[in-house]
C-alpha cells in the first residue's frame, strides 16, 4: 500500500514516516498543502494521511479541493482540534476518518485498516476505459477495436493499475505493490514479464494504446 503522509512537524512526519514503513507501507512525506496537492493529483496513491493546519493551504482546503476533482481516494485527518465542531467540518469536508493529537501508533494503524477495508466509490465502477481499450475486471476481459481477449489475474490487476492511471507514469515499485502486495516476494522480472504478456493483448485486441516503458523509472500508457 502507498500513502502519502502530509505533516508540517518534522519531528511527527518523519516519525511516522519510519514506522509506518517498518510496517511494509510505501510512504512520501511533504509538509505543506500546495505539495500534498500537487502529489495526490499526480501520482497513484492508497490513503492520504492529511494534517489539518498546515502552512499556506490548510489540510480541509486540500480536501475539499480533492474531492471537488472526483479524488476518492480514503483520507484521515491528523489534527490537534479535537472539538466537535473541527470533526464535523472535517468529516464533512469529504474526511474519511479524523484522529486527534496526540495519538497511538496502534490507534492510527487500527485507522488505516478501518478505512482501507471500506468499500471505496470507485470500486462500483464495472470497467476501465482509456482511447480505444476497455477493461472488465470482474471478467479479466480485454476490448480494443479489434476483438477482445481474456486476460489472467495479474495481467488484469496490472492492467487496471495502468487504466486508472492513463498518461502518468507508474514506478515499478508502485505497481509490484499494487498488483503484488507489500508482503509476496517478487523479483522485479516478474513485472517485466507481465508488460510484455499486455502488449501482446493489446496488439491482440488492436488497439493504438502504447505501453510505454520509462526508463529508469516505471510504465505508463499513452494514447496515439
Amino acid at each position: 500500500m502507498r500513502i502519502l503522509l502530509v505533516e508540517d512537524d518534522q519531528l511527527l512526519g518523519e516519525s511516522l514516516k519510519y514506522q509506518l514503513e517498518a510496517e511494509g507501507f510505501a510512504v512520501d512525506l511533504c509538509s505543506n498543502g500546495e505539495d500534498g496537492l500537487h502529489y495526490i493529483l499526480e501520482a497513484p496513491y492508497d490513503l492520504l494521511l492529511l494534517d489539518r493546519m498546515l502552512p499556506g493551504t490548510d489540510g480541509v482546503a486540500v480536501l475539499k479541493e480533492l474531492r471537488r476533482r472526483g479524488c476518492a481516494v480514503p483520507v484521515i485527518l491528523l489534527t490537534a482540534l479535537g472539538e466537535l465542531a473541527d470533526k464535523i467540518q472535517g468529516l464533512d469536508a469529504g474526511a474519511d476518518d479524523y484522529i486527534v493529537k496526540p495519538f497511538a501508533f496502534g490507534e492510527i494503524m487500527a485507522r488505516i485498516r478501518s478505512v482501507t477495508r471500506r468499500p471505496r466509490a470507485w470500486e462500483n465502477i464495472p470497467l476501465f476505459r482509456f482511447g480505444d481499450l476497455t477493461l472488465s475486471p470482474t471478467e479479466n476481459l480485454l476490448k480494443g477495436p479489434g476483438g477482445e481477449c481474456r486476460l489472467s489475474k495479474r495481467e488484469s490487476q496490472l492492467m487496471e493499475a495502468l487504466l486508472r492511471n492513463p498518461g502518468q507514469t507508474l514506478p515499478r515499485e508502485t505497481l509490484l505493490l499494487r498488483v503484488w502486495g507489500p508482503d509476496t516476494e517478487v523479483e522485479a522480472g516478474n513485472l517485466d514479464n507481465y508488460v510484455h504478456f499486455l502488449r501482446r493483448r493489446i496488439r491482440f485486441v488492436k488497439s493504438v494504446v502504447a505501453l510505454s516503458t520509462i526508463r529508469g523509472v516505471g510504465y505508463r500508457l499513452e494514447g496515439v
